[in-house]
């Protein structure tokens, strides 16, 4: 390239002094005359370009010309190309966004960006300037690198910092399982119900074919293998389905869709009885032919509306990979079909699978699917506002957030008297293979909504988000390649991540402690009475090329214990004499703290969610209102269903930093009066 620069330049110099037979035919006037029989003309010549070194993005800063790596290989991991548009502050300002402290401009057309040790390690390092000497395709004053030569800037300062504490928590083998489970939800019996594929087609190498479907874990009996796991049995194949627990008086778990025709249509429930200690009897219990839903889904979401009915939104028909572009209600309306089609589900299949659902302060929906969002009106979900596309990757926007580019979407805390806007918290994702490595936040319903985007410390696709008891979020599972699906991801994530919402953006995360268990496709986390993390599953069926096994289905079952449990205190502790709470009302509770005082005590309510496939069905953190004389706390439940849909909730209170054993309150009852449904054959009724 320096050879085609000197060529090109004293090409110029030499049309510039001499005279050439007709002006007209060089379009040039000439100007003087230097010496008899020479005319010399003005020529208008564009500067040549040089490196942008003053002007930039605050705290950027040029460092040289750098060669590419060995045998051509790639400093940076991620490449832009901008053919006609290419600056150099557009290049770090791209990089800057998404958390990359360093940025190279490359060929005139290409941006790349990563991380300074990725220079540091790959680089065969800098080279003379004259070898970046080609102009910027948008900005023709300035050097965007050369042919494998990279015009080099770095950030001075921390985009995102990831706190490394001291104290980082654990994971502990819990008790090994019955089977692969693809669906966990903790139950008002305290204990945890799984939920596995059953039925599904053997040839996909199941290795461990459980001939009933589900199973219940007494969490009191784990060092009693054979005492701890109760088998429980559906009738219809569960796989890819979607959970939540009812707002009855029972907190009955209700599952719907599932793979295969009839699965797809069905609806089952399960009345958790028993005790810590003691088995149940009750079992899953469903009549097709008596209740279904109106269009079969596969992969389907429900949300427990504001006025206690059931929303359940999407999916796929069967397993012919067909978009079912619909919503419907449970209980179904009368007067026949009564689904609705939504076009921007129907415009967005196949990649908008389990979309991430929840009630908002307004009364209103928020609806995330593939890398869009928007708010539906609960009464005619027609749409009320488009949100902004959720950012992808640096390099696309086009990257998804729902099954199977498979993300993690949660609504960060609520705090009374609840003024603030309601934030979507969403992490993870994938562009069609290449998994994304940032969290993504909005306000939806604040006047100029937009997303901030929070670089995490790896890359994530299939994770799992669990809401914890003292407002944090824990992140877990899923692999650094890939998407989900069987056989479709890949590098296991073993780190675990906490994720505090009270701390300022770009400061929220902390790295916490690794895993030997490689939790991919198919893997649970949810929160537990004592306030530890239940990790479970993993089912992704992937092989290497030669046909072994690369990533077993996933029996053992782990828990994580978060920072708050793991400094040697004393877990508070509180009775309570009413758990059915009115909205607004008052409520005694006594408690008793071993570190602090209640000056400093909080108390969290978590609502009851389930948890497959990175999506937290009803997920919700509050931190209510309540006020203390002595021992005695009095707690003020949430002032309507807007802020809290109808719902049971696990009650924390938390002594500093570490959280009691929770107890089950039900907010807001039974509106829709599900607990007198539904009124057919082979099905109990608990009442409202």
């Amino acid at each position: 390239m320096g050879f085609f620069r000197t060529s090109l330049l004293c090409a110029v110099l030499f049309a510039s002094t001499h005279v050439f037979a007709s002006d007209s035919d060089t379009g040039l006037v000439p100007s003087n005359t230097h010496e008899p029989g020479y005319t010399s003309w003005d020529v208008d010549e564009p500067p040549l370009p040089s490196p942008k070194v003053t002007g930039l993005p605050k705290n950027w800063a040029y460092q040289g010309c750098f060669q590419e790596g060995p045998n051509a290989a790639r400093v940076f991991p991620y490449e832009i190309t901008m053919l006609n548009n290419a600056t150099v502050d557009a290049c770090l300002n791209q990089c800057q966004k998404y958390g990359y402290p360093a940025a190279g401009l490359e060929s005139g057309t290409q941006c790349f960006c990563g991380d300074i040790s990725n220079m540091n390690q790959t680089s065969q390092g800098p080279v003379v300037p004259a070898q970046c000497g080609l102009a910027c395709s948008g900005d023709k004053k300035h050097i965007c690198g050369g042919f494998l030569r990279l015009s080099y800037y770095t950030y001075n300062g921390t985009l995102d910092l990831w706190h490394k504490p001291d104290n980082i928590g654990r994971y502990e083998f819990l008790i090994g399982g019955k089977t692969a489970p693809l669906l966990a939800t903790v139950g008002l019996n305290g204990k945890v119900n799984f939920l596995e594929k059953w039925g599904t087609d053997p040839t996909w190498g199941d290795a461990y074919k459980n001939s009933t479907g589900a199973y219940e874990l007494d969490l009191s009996l784990v060092d009693d293998f054979d005492h701890a796991w109760r088998e429980l049995h559906v009738k219809t194949d569960i796989f890819c389905s979607g959970s939540v627990v009812l707002p009855d008086k029972a907190g009955r778990q209700i599952n719907v869709g599932g793979w295969a025709p009839s699965s797809t249509f069905g609806v089952r429930l399960y009345w958790p009885d028993g005790s810590p200690g003691v088995n149940g009897t009750n079992d899953w219990e469903e009549n097709v032919d008596e209740l279904s839903l109106q269009r079969g889904r596969w992969y389907p979401t429900v949300m427990t509306m504001t006025n206690g009915s059931l929303l359940v939104v999407g999916g796929e028909v069967s397993n012919k990979s067909v978009e079912e572009p619909t919503l419907e209600i449970l209980p179904a309306p009368h007067g026949g079909p009564t689904f609705l089609k939504m076009d921007w589900l129907e415009r967005t299949g196949p990649n908008n699978l389990y979309p991430f659902l929840h009630v908002l302060p307004s009364g209103n929906i928020f609806a995330g699917y593939l890398n869009e969002a928007r708010i539906l009106n609960p009464v005619t979900f027609d749409t009320i506002k488009a949100l902004p596309n959720m950012p992808g990757s640096v390099a696309s926007d086009r990257a998804g957030r729902t099954y199977p580019m498979e993300g993690s979407a949660v609504l960060l805390p609520q705090h009374a008297p609840y003024k603030d806007p309601i934030e979507v918290l969403v992490c993870g994702g994938s562009d069609y293979g290449i998994a994304l490595d940032n969290c993504v936040s909005i306000a939806p319903e604040a006047p100029k909504a937009t997303w901030a985007i929070e670089r995490m410390p790896s890359k994530r696709v299939m994770p799992c988000m669990v809401a914890l008891p003292d407002g944090t979020f824990l992140i877990v599972n899923g692999g650094q390649q890939g998407t989900a699906g069987f056989g479709m991801g890949d590098i296991p994530n073993l780190q675990a991540l906490l994720y505090d919402p009270s701390q300022p953006l770009h400061q929220r995360m902390s790295i916490l402690n690794t895993t030997i268990v490689p939790r991919m496709y198919h893997s649970e986390a949810t929160l537990l009475p004592d306030g530890r993390v239940l990790v479970s599953g993993s089912d992704p069926l992937t092989n290497y090329t030669n046909g072994t096994i690369k990533f077993p289905e996933e029996t053992r079952i782990e828990v994580y214990i978060p920072p708050y449990l793991n400094e040697g205190r004393t877990q508070p502790s509180f009775n309570i004499s009413q758990n059915d709470w009115e909205y607004g009302g008052s409520y005694p509770i006594n408690v008793t703290l071993h570190h602090g005082t209640t000056k400093d005590m909080r108390v969290s309510l978590i609502a009851a969610t389930s948890s497959t496939h990175g999506n937290i069905m009803n997920g919700r953190t509050i931190f209510p209102a309540f006020k203390c004389n002595g021992n005695v706390c009095k707690i003020t439940a949430p002032p309507n269903a807007k802020i809290s849909p109808p719902g049971w909730h696990q009650l924390f209170i938390l002594d500093g930093p570490t959280p009691s054993v929770s107890k089950w309150v039900r907010i807001g009852g039974d509106p829709a009066r599900l607990g007198e449904w539904p009124k057919a054959p082979g099905f109990s009724l608990p009442g409202v």
